[in-house]
């Protein structure tokens, strides 16, 4: 495989240094789409999406046009967009965001419209300062242009969008949690069933959930075809998709590629994308999709970037977050950290999360420190196995939501893959790495 000549569905506009400015936006076809979904019906908008086989791009890869499908008839209804993004190395929807506020400002009110929405949150990660500005910014620039508002461009159709700053919590990137945030609450996720959002969600009527990224690619779909999306890509992974790639690679950042048609090898040693690793360092081990998925070793970086691709491998695209290892990582200290944060970031509200946590964490502190025990890997997969039973992927879920049960991911990887490396932290007493 290759990289492809795939078209940049959602960050042709980036390479100007202005991609944020409304001035930029129109004069590379911003707002074209929103033109041609109001001279459509809802109902065809819809119908496009749908056709195009968007998958979700926030991580559980729910397909955008059945979520849509999903949502209650009813007289009041909300369309809330996700962009509290704080998954670890996870930063794509920040560059979004902060550099091209008006696609994301389109793409929701195409959403809009094919959903008949009159009422908009766009929930921001609040430590994004600068994304925080400039999306706002955009959307008055797009209230004065007539692009948000009432009867946007004299079609009869009116909707009004507020930007809401999040505090800063991961638990409120769950999107029942999100509502909870937005409701002025704590954020705790809600029990599903019932509290499906799309029948009662934001202030407990029918509301739909949309990443940044999803929203994002609706221009391009509305204005080319929902059909010339799903050509790209295969099988249920269509289109293009934002990798951020981070760890050690020489070149961190993120890309927009040809799902399926590109692989993991591609990203990472490919000239035009992560270049290689640095100093001529071989690959030990990867993180195909967030901190929350299970790991892989060299031996799978041939996998093709596709969903069902790597969910029959064991693990998930997730976030589109992919972390590369190379042979001087500590495997016991990179999956420490990872745990040390999911502790941190549990709402407390579940007990296999709140407590199983903040075990986890303190066993793999004892062995990175220096004072394990042989017996703490027993223990350590043990209490894995009681926060997700039968340690497989996806997990068995025994939470309200699925942080809980992704916990296990990074300890379980790293135990499995480099066994030897705990067992020489423990008779060392002490990282080898140091």
């Amino acid at each position: 495989m290759a990289v492809t000549e795939a078209p940049k569905i959602i960050t042709g506009r980036l390479g100007y240094p202005d991609s944020h400015t409304l001035e930029r936006s129109l004069a590379t076809g911003g707002y074209d789409g929103l033109r041609r979904a109001l001279t459509m019906t809802p109902e065809a908008v819809a119908h496009e999406v749908d056709t195009a086989s968007l998958l979700g791009r926030g991580g559980a890869g729910f397909p955008a046009g059945r979520k849509w499908a999903m949502l209650r008839k009813n007289p009041v209804t909300y369309l809330v967009v996700n962009g509290d993004e704080s998954e670890p190395a996870t930063f794509k929807d920040h560059l979004l965001i902060e550099r091209d506020p008006h696609q994301l400002i389109e793409g929701v009110l195409i959403a809009a419209f094919a959903l008949q929405v009159t009422q908009v949150f766009i929930f921001v990660r609040g430590e994004f300062a600068l994304g925080l500005e400039r999306v706002q910014a955009a959307l008055n620039d797009a209230y004065a242009y007539g692009a948000v508002g009432a009867d946007i461009f004299g079609s009869g159709f009116s909707v009004d969008i507020v930007v809401h700053p999040g505090a800063g919590a991961y638990i409120c990137g769950e999107e029942t949690a999100l509502l909870e945030s937005l409701e002025g609450k704590r954020g705790f996720p809600r029990i599903k069933p019932p509290f499906f959002p799309a029948a009662i969600g934001l202030y407990g009527e029918p509301t739909v959930v949309n990443n940044v990224e999803t929203m994002s690619n609706l221009p391009w779909i509305v204005l080319n075809g929902g059909a010339a999306f799903a050509a790209l890509g295969e099988g249920r992974s269509t289109g293009t998709r934002l990798f951020a790639l981070a760890g050690h690679v020489n070149h961190p950042g993120v890309f927009e590629l040809e799902m399926v048609k590109t692989t993991f090898h591609d990203l990472i040693h490919a000239p035009v994308l992560g270049g290689g690793i640095p100093h001529g360092r071989a690959l030990k081990a990867f993180i195909p999709g967030g901190v929350s998925a299970p790991w892989f070793g060299p031996d799978q970086v041939d996998l093709p970037l596709g969903q069902d691709e790597v969910g029959a491998a064991g693990s998930m695209l997730g976030s589109g977050s992919v972390v590369v290892m190379d042979d001087h990582t500590c495997p016991v200290r990179a999956s420490w950290r990872i745990t040390k944060f999911f502790a941190r970031e549990s709402c407390g509200q579940c007990t296999p999360c709140r407590e199983g946590s903040g075990w986890l964490e303190r066993i793999m502190a004892r062995i990175e420190t220096g004072y394990g025990r042989e017996q703490d890997l027993d223990l350590l997969l043990d209490a894995c196995d009681n926060i997700a039973p039968g340690l497989s992927w996806p997990p068995q879920q025994t939470t309200i939501c699925v942080l809980g049960p992704s916990i296990p991911s990074s300890i379980v990887s790293a135990i499995e893959m480099f066994r030897d490396e705990f067992l020489v932290h423990i008779k060392d007493e002490g990282c080898p790495y140091e």
